[in-house]
């Protein structure tokens, strides 16, 4: 090997070196940002799950709510024509 052709083939490796690194930090970089984007699809989804568990329960403890009242109003009615308070005059 010719003391020109050392140099050259130094230079020729630390070019290659250098490309392996970029190329590796690029894979490293679009690997945290997939990694980033699935973060952030999961909890926007677990975001819209809870509000769509919450909406439901609000809609549940609503409705339970009317019925109790209803079960309440009618028990008032009956005991009311129980003692025959319920005759309108």
């Amino acid at each position: 090997m010719s003391s020109m052709q050392q140099p050259l083939n130094a230079g020729q490796a630390q070019g290659q070196g250098q490309a392996k690194a970029e190329e590796w930090m690029q894979s490293t970089q679009d690997t945290a940002n997939q990694a980033k984007n699935m973060t952030s699809d999961a909890a926007q989804s677990a975001k819209e799950s809870a509000q769509h568990g919450k909406d439901q329960s609000a809609g549940f403890i609503q409705q339970t709510g009317e019925q109790v009242m209803n079960m309440a109003h009618g028990a008032m009615d009956s005991v009311k024509s129980t003692l025959g308070m319920n005759e309108k005059k």
